[in-house]
């Protein structure tokens, strides 16, 4: 029987509330509606003050997860006028919150977004806290959307990878296998940084204009620092094997200014050189293609995906893989990381895991999250 499942989903970029209506029946998935909500602009000043420690932070903690569960709710409740529909058309919604805080190294992630308020708001159970199960048994509680690209992009017999270019970069890698085991050979990972450090040294030197570099024009008008390059390439992290997780805790504009440090680039140049570190690291960490066989193919969501420039140099850095929208594929790429959540909330009603040992490094397969009546 088909049921329909609302995901909310901010990322590290903070550039809106993806809110996704999703149907499913059976093993069929359809996304029904779609929308991104913006933040209101001092709401993401100070959730991105969050993401750095800093003075007072329990009582802004505390205001602050109110206000993203409000803001979500505002989220939700458009999507459903948009859709026509009431909040007893859903039978659940999939929250992931707004990540303040990932720090797998000490055994902690945090986001916010009180649910209980969300539940009351819209008047419709919330799933959320997918994260911390998978963290309690060993694992780094993210990336969790390779099990929903292996549910739905998978191919048998061909190798595809699924990357998300976000505020930090994840690929999920389907070897298209049918060997029985959990996940059928699936793994996935976070790469590095995707957009955090672009949108971050963007909004320093434009602090009157977007909240990032449209289309990728500031950086397509700088030139690449190959010296900066290679410093900022030897961060230990890239060479790190997987399991692993990161986020913008690691990929700081102060780690940045550090590696500056004693250098007078230009400010574009760096922009140039910064979305080059995101198309190396990328395809640095990429699954071996073998020359003998068809090209391997990468499919690409989140809001990189619109950054031609981007996507050109890594397209230039792979000439053995065919790049694509996950468009090709039936679901828009701004719309990928909301329909996941909207799934892994049916997940956990139907009692089923949500999560890959192979990608997250969980000792075991788990149904993810808590449960928050309406």
């Amino acid at each position: 029987m088909a049921e329909r499942y609302l995901g909310l989903m901010s990322g590290t970029s903070l550039d809106g509330i993806d809110a996704v209506l999703i149907e499913i029946d059976g093993e069929e998935l359809r996304v029904e509606a779609a929308l991104c909500h913006p933040w209101p602009e001092a709401t993401a000043r100070e959730l991105h003050a969050l993401c750095t420690p800093g003075e007072n932070e329990i009582d802004r903690l505390g205001v602050a997860d109110n206000r993203v569960a409000q803001e979500f709710a505002a989220a939700a409740l458009a999507l459903l006028a948009k859709a026509g529909l009431t909040p007893k058309d859903i039978r659940a919604i999939g929250s992931h919150g707004q990540t303040v805080r990932h720090r797998p190294q000490l055994g902690f992630t945090l986001q916010i977004g009180n649910s209980a308020l969300l539940a009351a708001l819209t008047g419709i159970d919330v799933v959320a806290d997918f994260r911390t199960l998978d963290m309690a048994l060993g694992g780094q509680g993210a990336p969790l959307v390779p099990a929903f690209h292996q549910g739905i992009f998978a191919k048998p017999g061909a190798l595809r990878v699924v990357l998300n270019l976000g505020g930090i970069a994840n690929i999920s890698v389907l070897p298209g296998q049918a060997d029985g085991g959990s996940g059928s050979g699936v793994y996935g990972f976070d790469t590095g940084p995707a957009n955090t450090l672009l949108d971050g040294w963007y909004r320093r030197h434009h602090p009157h204009c977007a909240s990032y570099d449209v289309g990728g024009q500031w950086a397509a008008s700088g030139r690449l620092v190959p010296a900066l390059l290679d410093k900022l390439l030897a961060h230990p992290y890239f060479a790190a094997p997987y399991p692993k997780s990161t986020g913008r805790e690691m990929f700081t504009l102060d780690w940045l200014d550090g590696e500056l440090t004693g250098s007078a680039y230009a400010p574009a140049d760096v922009q140039r050189t910064l979305q080059a570190l995101t198309c190396h690291s990328i395809a640095r960490q990429l699954p071996a293609v073998d020359e003998a066989k068809e090209p391997a193919e990468l499919f690409v969501c989140g809001g990189g995906a619109h950054n031609a420039p981007l996507l050109g140099e890594l397209a230039a850095l792979l000439p053995r893989w065919r790049i694509a929208s996950t468009a090709l594929l039936g679901l828009a790429p701004d719309w990928v990381e909301g329909a996941a959540f909207a799934w892994l909330a049916q997940r956990f009603m139907t009692r089923q895991p949500g999560n890959l040992p192979a990608v997250t490094g969980a000792s075991r397969p788990a149904v993810l999250g808590a449960l928050y009546p309406a």
